[in-house]
């Protein structure tokens, strides 16, 4: 895969564009694993976040980089605990400022898994 594919370039800088690209190359069968169990997820966003946070990136930039895949995964995957369920109901609900603050507590809560 090129570095024209990636949403992070090797000087550590996202593009919030190409976020849905990537999740929609994800396997479906690892899709599953991640979001089938809520402990699950944790635990990957908490292994992403930790190597997000080894290549530089700021707590700001892993936000934004988390509101967007929210958006994807409330746009595109029907929940599958009452986790998900839950946060997807509070994206629905939350506008542009309270999606973010979510996306903030979502990473520190991922912070906290790891």
């Amino acid at each position: 895969m090129s570095e024209l594919e990636h949403a992070v370039n090797k000087e550590g800088e996202v593009a919030l564009n190409k976020v849905d690209d990537a999740l929609d190359r994800m396997d479906q069968g690892q899709k599953d694993e991640i979001l089938n169990n809520f402990q699950s997820f944790k635990k990957y966003l908490s292994e992403r976040i930790e190597l997000a946070q080894n290549i530089g990136l700021s707590e700001e930039t892993i936000a934004k980089t988390a509101e967007k895949i929210a958006g994807y995964l409330a746009a595109n995957e029907e929940p599958r605990n009452r986790e998900e369920k839950l946060l997807q109901e509070l994206w629905k609900v939350g506008d542009q400022q309270q999606r973010h603050q979510l996306a903030h507590l979502l990473v520190r809560l991922a912070q906290a898994e790891g």
